[in-house]
């Protein structure tokens, strides 16, 4: 896939922003503490824990490199079962297919189960600018639409706001689009959740169409399997009578006994809970029984060429549970406008770049959103190296971009090459240093001009030594008989 503006300033730019805003660093800190803490707790209560992390990726790399025969299984299944498929090769098709269908049951308003593959598409966008209404059933999704913002966590969207400013937002917001808020609404969960509650009863009693993504599909049946913590999903499942879901080609296992692994990994890594309060599966139609109509769009969108990287198909395997997020402590300083896409922290660093390509500047500095502390590796539910893909997509951005920077880069090296590959060469490149370490003395180098300031606006310049070792060594040992 060609590369893409995703609207938003690089990493280094947006991240310098986010870091000075106190509130933000406070609520994502305390918020992550939180979910991290959780997670241990219940994870720690499996003495198998490692072996089903195993299992989970073993069963996403096998599936993914038999995806063409699954995806073809998983088509005739739902087929067989009442529902219709559609393949999407992009955003733009799976938004044209998806505007259609809805246009087809001349319906004017949706109602959406939180969707990650929605968001990396612009469904919304798309079907507002059709002049059809998606709106968002779940709690933290409805915050962000209502308030007009940006997801910022995978599960909690918005995890940027605290109690006092989701108060505000229901309350300057909530009238414009359905049943306001109450005059007399306080910042207590309880209030909050009913107030949401009520503002989206009557959005569900008269829904006609529902949009959904999956957690996981599965081949062997046809069957779409939704986890979430509301309920909101289950009334959109099962209400409408219309449901269209846009699923990632990526979500497919390949049997039902494959789900008992993923039942337990996910609701650990991500809620820190030891199931889901609710797991709904879709499987094709039932006379008097939920949708009549179901059709599912697997959508492509960058995976097959992501696929086809050795290295980076292993992002593939992300079962979107956000824990690399909340151990990242990039993440929780910066939180997750800052890196500019649907998918934050680091499997956002290592799946945007790869969706989306490295060509333009946003999503070139994203895989050097990370300190390599390989903490989000070590949480990973599907044991994903997030560190050897950043490495890895730090080295395809180098290659691939070749802008004048890039090329000055090269070139030192070379220069860099030629002088270690003589030791004169090196000798007498190691005293002109030292001048430079005698001149500047402890003071350090400080801010290098520019371009260098590149490097010094990040870290510090140290001072070259004011003696090498070679000449150390030549002062002190050569010729006393101590050479080993």
């Amino acid at each position: 896939m060609s590369g893409v503006d995703l609207g938003m300033p690089a990493f280094p730019d947006a991240a310098r922003e986010a870091v000075r805003d106190a509130q933000l660093r406070h609520n994502l800190g305390r918020a992550t503490n939180t979910i991290r803490n959780k997670r241990a707790a219940v994870v720690d209560e499996l003495d198998d824990w490692e072996q089903l992390r195993a299992s989970g990726a073993a069963i996403k790399a096998h599936t993914l490199g038999r995806l063409d025969t699954y995806l073809e299984r998983f088509e005739s299944a739902v087929t067989a079962a009442g529902g219709t498929v559609h393949w999407a090769r992009d955003a733009a098709e799976a938004n044209r297919i998806v505007t259609d269908l809805v246009r087809e049951t001349g319906e004017t308003e949706a109602v959406k189960v939180k969707s990650m593959a929605t968001q990396e598409i612009g469904l919304n966008e798309a079907l507002a600018s059709a002049g059809i209404s998606a709106w968002e059933t779940d709690l933290a999704e409805l915050i962000v639409q209502l308030d007009e913002d940006r997801p910022s966590h995978i599960l909690v969207p918005a995890i940027h706001r605290n109690r006092s400013e989701i108060r505000e937002i229901f309350r300057r917001e909530m009238a414009g689009s359905g049943t306001p808020a109450p005059t007399d609404l306080t910042d207590d969960p309880v209030q909050l959740a009913e107030a949401a509650r009520h503002h989206l009863r009557d959005k569900f009693l008269r829904a006609n169409v529902a949009i959904s993504g999956a957690n996981f599909a599965v081949a062997e049946t046809g069957s779409l399997v939704v986890v979430e913590s509301e309920g909101n999903g289950r009334m959109c499942l099962t209400m409408p009578e219309h449901l269209i879901s846009v699923v990632g080609i990526e979500k497919l296992v390949p049997s039902w006994r494959d789900l008992e692994v993923f039942l337990q990994l996910l609701p650990r890594s991500s809620t820190g809970e030891r199931m889901n309060p609710y797991t709904s599966v879709l499987h094709g139609v039932s006379e008097g029984d939920g949708p009549s109509n179901f059709h599912v769009v697997l959508l492509d969108n960058g995976r097959s060429e992501a696929l086809a990287d050795e290295v980076g198909s292993q992002a593939l395997r992300c079962i979107r549970c956000s824990a690399c997020l909340n151990v990242c402590p990039v993440y929780e300083r910066a939180g997750g406008h800052a890196y500019g896409s649907v998918y934050p922290g680091p499997i956002g660093a290592v799946l945007t770049p790869q969706l989306y390509g490295v060509e333009s500047e946003d999503t070139a500095s994203l895989p050097y959103a990370s300190t390599l502390c390989g903490a989000c590796y070590d949480v990973c539910p599907v044991a994903i190296e997030i560190p050897e893909l950043l490495v890895h997509l730090r080295n395809r951005t180098v290659r691939e971009r070749k802008g004048w920077f890039d090329r000055l880069t090269s070139a030192a090296m070379r220069g860099l090459g030629w002088v270690f590959g003589d030791s004169k060469r090196l000798g007498r490149a190691l005293r002109l240093t030292s001048l430079g370490g005698r001149l500047f003395g402890r003071r350090g180098i400080g801010r290098l001009p520019w371009p260098l300031s590149r490097w010094t606006d990040a870290r510090d310049a140290p001072a070259p030594a004011p003696e090498s070792f070679r000449q150390w060594w030549e002062r002190n040992r050569t010729g006393n008989g101590d050479e080993r």
